[in-house]
This record gives structure tokens, C-alpha cells and sequence, in this order.
């Protein structure tokens, strides 16, 4: 479902060789011309039973999504929704700045237990271009004056991919009637223009 950034157009972008008929990107040519949207998660199946259908929807709209975490799991569960998989030690290893996103969301344990990820939070803010949105208990401190609850209501396709994504990440789905309708945030900035679903 996840598709490609690059397309016929590859062939005569410098930075590009061709292999089989297939596109092989340099680090030349390594980032997609859409908007991009990191998300931080302690799991796969913690991202898709507290996102996931935002995270499809964002696809859908356009958005290159990729979901960061240290768990190894299968991701299958994320392939389902349409978005990438990376290891989230190797990405604040290499001290990826919040300023190139265009949305960062993040699950506030996380933003707590890890001083590298409330930096990028911090850059994206300061720069006013990325929306950031929380989800789980409580709000950081420094964030919760800027935090403002947001409930996305999903699209019809992203509860039915949802629960696909659920099932292959062997999450029962949640009892609450209705809970499968929306997903909770607090949105702590908006970029003017360009803002999340």
C-alpha cells in the first residue's frame, strides 16, 4: 500500500542509478517531496492502537509517514497502514533535526524518558513550521500550556485498515463502543498552510 516517493521521473535525476530496471537512491537523492511526519511510539503495536488510523489517513491525504521505534517487531502492522518502519536508536543517533519534518508525533513517555527526542520536538517548535501532537498520559512539562486536545475522527478506509493492522499486530481491539471511531491528541503548534489531519 506504502507508495513509492520516486517514480519514472528517476532516470535522469542526478543521484539515481538504475539497476534492473529498478531506481537505487544516493544520498543525493534521499527524501521525499512530500510532507513528512515522524512518529514516536515504545511500540509497533503501541502505534497502531493509539494512531493508527490517523497514520493511514495522513497517507492517504499525502503524507510520508514513517514510525519510529525500538521494538523489533514484525511491521507488518504499519506496512498495512502505509507507513515505513524505522529503528529509533539509529535515527536519534545520528541527531536528525526536528526543523526538517513537517509533523512530529509522540507518546509522552517517550518524550519525557528521552532528552534527544524533546530536542527535534523542541526544533520543530521553534521553527513554527510542524505540528506536533502527544498522545498518552498526561502532558510534558513545557508543552501543556501549548497543548490543545485534538480528536481525529477516522475515515471509513482507515478503521477498516486499522483493524487489519490490529489483527496482524495481535492487538484485541479496544471494548468502549465507539472508541474505534476517533483517536486522541494534543496538538502543541500548527504550521500555517500545511497542517495535519
Amino acid at each position: 500500500m506504502a507508495a513509492r516517493s520516486f517514480g519514472s521521473a528517476d532516470q535522469d535525476v542526478p543521484g539515481v542509478r538504475r539497476l534492473d530496471g529498478q531506481a537505487e537512491r544516493s544520498d543525493l537523492v534521499r527524501h521525499s517531496l512530500r510532507p513528512r511526519l515522524a512518529v514516536m511510539a515504545p511500540s509497533i503495536s503501541e502505534a497502531v492502537r493509539s494512531a493508527g488510523g490517523w497514520l493511514f489517513d495522513q497517507v492517504m491525504a499525502g503524507w510520508d509517514v514513517t514510525v519510529l521505534t525500538a521494538d523489533d517487531a514484525d511491521a507488518r502492522p504499519l506496512q498495512i497502514l502505509g507507513v515505513r518502519a524505522t529503528d529509533l536508536e539509529t535515527v536519534l543517533a545520528r541527531r536528525v533535526r526536528g526543523s526538517c519534518l513537517q509533523g512530529i508525533a509522540v507518546r509522552t513517555d517517550l518524550y519525557g524518558a528521552d532528552s534527544r527526542i524533546r530536542r527535534m520536538v523542541s526544533e520543530a517548535l521553534e521553527g513554527g513550521l510542524a505540528e506536533v501532537r502527544l498522545w498518552g498520559e498526561g502532558c510534558p512539562a513545557g508543552l501543556d500550556e501549548e497543548a490543545s486536545p485534538v480528536r481525529h475522527r477516522l475515515s471509513f478506509a482507515a478503521r477498516a485498515f486499522k483493524a487489519q493492522a490490529l489483527a496482524a499486530a495481535a492487538v484485541p481491539p479496544e471494548g468502549s463502543e465507539g472508541s474505534e471511531d476517533t483517536e486522541e491528541f494534543r496538538s502543541a503548534a500548527r504550521r500555517r498552510g500545511l497542517v495535519l489531519a
